[in-house]
C-alpha cells in the first residue's frame, strides 16, 4: 500500500529500528502528528505467552492515572436496589429484562456492560452477540460484580482492560495526543507495571518482548521497556 506524503514525512523524523525511552517516544509521537483531530494514543504489547493455556490467557484491568480521554457509555444489568446504585453512579443505561430483549434483537450501542451475577444466566445466552464485540461482562475485568457503583465509576474514570489476543499481543488506548507528555508517560508506566505483575508463573525467560507506541494515524515507535524496570 502506498504511504501518504504526511506519513513519509513522519517516518523521516525517527529510526524505526531503534528503541526509544518512554519520554522520547511520547515526544516523537506528538511531534509527528499531522492530522487535524485529537488522535488516540495506542500501545501494542507483544508477550511471549500462549493464550490457549488458561494461566497465560491474560485479562486484567487497571485505572489509568489520567484516563483515556474517551467518554465511555455503560449499561448496567441489575435488579432492585442495584439499579438505583447504578443510576446514582452515572450509568448511561440501567435495566434488566428490557435490555436483554433489546440486545437479543441486535442492540449493542454501548461501550461497556456491567452485570450483577444473578443476571449472567440470561445474559450468557447472548454470547454470540456480545462476545465478538467484546461486550460480554466478565469477573476478571470487574464487570460481573455486586458493586455496580464502583464498576461504573472505574469505567467512567478511564479504567482499561488489558486482554491478550490469540497472537500474544495486547492492544490498549493510553490517552490522547493532546495529553500532557508527562501524563501519557505515567499512563504508559501504569500499564507496564500491571502487565509485569500479571506475568504467569509458567512463562520462563523473556516475557514482555516488545512495546510499540503510536497515535491512531501515526507510525509505530519502539519503546525501550527494559528501562522501565
Amino acid at each position: 500500500m502506498k504511504q501518504s506524503k504526511n506519513m513519509n514525512l513522519a517516518l523521516e523524523k525517527f529510526d524505526k529500528s531503534l528503541f526509544y525511552s518512554v519520554d522520547d517516544a511520547v515526544a516523537l509521537m506528538k511531534d509527528m502528528k499531522y492530522s487535524n483531530f485529537d488522535e488516540s494514543v495506542d500501545l501494542a504489547i507483544n508477550l511471549d505467552v500462549d493464550p490457549r493455556h488458561a494461566e497465560e490467557n491474560i485479562r486484567v484491568t487497571t485505572p489509568l492515572p489520567h484516563g483515556t480521554g474517551k467518554s465511555v457509555s455503560v449499561l448496567v444489568l441489575a435488579l432492585g436496589t442495584k439499579e438505583k446504585e447504578a443510576e446514582d453512579a452515572g450509568a448511561d443505561f440501567v435495566g434488566n429484562k428490557d435490555y436483554l430483549t433489546k440486545i437479543k434483537n441486535g442492540w449493542t450501542d454501548v461501550d461497556k456492560i456491567v452485570a450483577t451475577p444473578d443476571m449472567m444466566g440470561e445474559l450468557g445466552k447472548l454470547g454470540k452477540i456480545l462476545g465478538p464485540k467484546g461486550l460480554m461482562p466478565n469477573p476478571k475485568s470487574g464487570t460481573v460484580t455486586m458493586d455496580v457503583a464502583k464498576a461504573v465509576a472505574d469505567l467512567k474514570a478511564g479504567q482499561v482492560e488489558l486482554r491478550v489476543e490469540s497472537n500474544g499481543i495486547i492492544h490498549v488506548v493510553c490517552g490522547k495526543v493532546s495529553f500532557d507528555k508527562n501524563h501519557l508517560v505515567e499512563n504508559i508506566e501504569r500499564i507496564y507495571d500491571t502487565i509485569i505483575k500479571a506475568r504467569p508463573a509458567s512463562v520462563k525467560g523473556q516475557y514482555l518482548e516488545k512495546m510499540t507506541l503510536s497515535s491512531s494515524m501515526g507510525p509505530g515507535i519502539l519503546i525501550d521497556h527494559a528501562a522501565l524496570r
